[in-house]
């Protein structure tokens, strides 16, 4: 993988892990000259085998090591006018007017439905739109909070928190995880008013995940856990809904204690994840899907995949993916996760035909993830960098950019 930026970024997450090269050497397994020369610009590239050992060893995704998140627009530019208006909505100007009582024309249920399209427009890699949609959707949440009702007052509150939690997971795509916090924090505040009660631990992992993003393992993996086991206390996994989000809080924990180098744990959470996640289809389901964490037989096993991928073990990952179905509600975003792991695996095992097959599946199904994705970028570049390039590669290294 090329990339102008790689030392600055590996240098920057080493110090962040406050590791000295050595150290970061003996826990990856790759040489101290190699990270020396990477982080002082003398090597501006390295094979993806390399990259992930790297990130394993800084405790990160491999995409935090790779650079621009999948979605910064191909200009570069993720602070233009459309997004400082998501920063104005986010955290609005100090002594700002109050939100004032909705018009006439105001409805709540409309409202939601504008989230819920959100979310489905954010799991298809439509940033843009999201984006261009998220500053009114926050400003109606606020204005909806002034409602006379106590009722509606707290329907309010249940649509800002979901926006903010919309923008949080956008801030992420952009690369700004502190905002994505800023957001993040604010929607739970605001889902401690509402009178939805899965609201909150959704939050919450949405929060996990961005304390993986910032390498804070420990911390994503504790308040996974906790609002996990207090779901499970209050009764809240009797229904599908609940049993969702409990699961995605797991699969959550699974993750953090994976990169934590607990793989054992990590496996034995999974295990119960998906156990558990065979009851959703027999449980009584009284919510918006869109609105809804993601768990279902289908996703804890595209994250069993992904473990076993980023962990060395590509044979394990191609027999997880074997004669998988995925369920209809399986997101654009997660068949796109999906599909890069199972090409990362085929790449791990020198299978550079099966590799170029399965992007040439992604480029079918997830085309807009695909060409913001850096990971499939970083694949088509190493399959590009063969002696001999398998058939089909050409077409998709020229809609990534990648070749000559």
């Amino acid at each position: 993988m090329a990339n102008e930026d790689l030392g600055r970024t590996l240098r920057r997450l080493r110090r962040l892990a406050s590791l000295t090269q050595e150290e970061l050497a003996e826990r990856s397994g790759v040489s101290v000259d190699v990270i020396r020369q990477l982080e002082q610009g003398r090597k501006q590239s390295a094979r993806l085998p390399t990259l992930h050992a790297l990130a394993n060893g800084l405790g990160v995704e491999l995409t935090t090591l790779l650079g621009d998140p999948p979605a910064v627009s191909s200009t570069g530019e993720n602070d233009g006018p459309r997004f400082v208006a998501v920063r104005r909505a986010v955290m609005p100007a100090l002594w700002g007017p109050e939100p004032q009582p909705p018009g006439p024309d105001f409805s709540l249920d409309r409202l939601r439905e504008q989230i819920a399209d959100g979310w489905t427009q954010y799991h298809a890699a439509e940033f843009d739109t999201v984006m261009k949609a998220l500053p009114d959707m926050i400003s109606d949440a606020r204005t909806a909070m002034a409602l006379g009702e106590d009722d509606d007052r707290r329907a309010g509150f249940a649509a800002l928190g979901k926006a903010l939690q919309l923008a949080g997971h956008v801030a992420v795509r952009m690369g700004k995880t502190d905002l994505a916090l800023t957001s993040l924090e604010r929607a739970i505040d605001a889902a401690g008013q509402s009178s939805d009660p899965l609201l909150l631990p959704m939050i919450v992992n949405s929060t996990a995940w961005t304390y993986q993003r910032q390498g804070r393992l420990e911390d994503a993996l504790s308040i996974a856990l906790r609002a996990a086991d207090d779901m499970a206390d209050a009764g809240r996994t009797e229904t599908a809904d609940g049993l969702k989000v409990w699961g995605a809080l797991t699969m959550s924990a699974a993750t953090s204690a994976a990169r934590s180098g607990d793989y054992e744990r990590a496996a034995q959470m999974m295990e119960t994840a998906e156990k558990e996640a065979a009851r959703v289809s027999k449980l009584p389901d009284a919510g918006d899907n869109r609105m809804v964490s993601v768990f279902s037989p289908s996703s804890v096993r595209i994250e069993r995949v992904r473990l076993a991928v980023q962990y060395g073990h590509p044979q394990d990952a191609l027999s997880l993916a074997k004669g998988m179905r995925l369920s209809k509600d399986t997101p654009p975003s997660w068949r796109t996760w999906l599909l890069l792991d199972v090409a990362r695996a085929h790449t791990d095992i020198g299978d550079a035909a099966g590799a170029v097959k399965t992007l040439e599946s992604l480029r079918r199904v997830a085309p807009t993830w695909m060409q913001h994705h850096t990971l499939a970028v970083a694949i088509v570049r190493d399959l590009w960098a063969l002696p001999n390039h398998p058939t089909g590669l050409r077409p998709l290294a020229e809609f990534l950019g990648v070749g000559e």
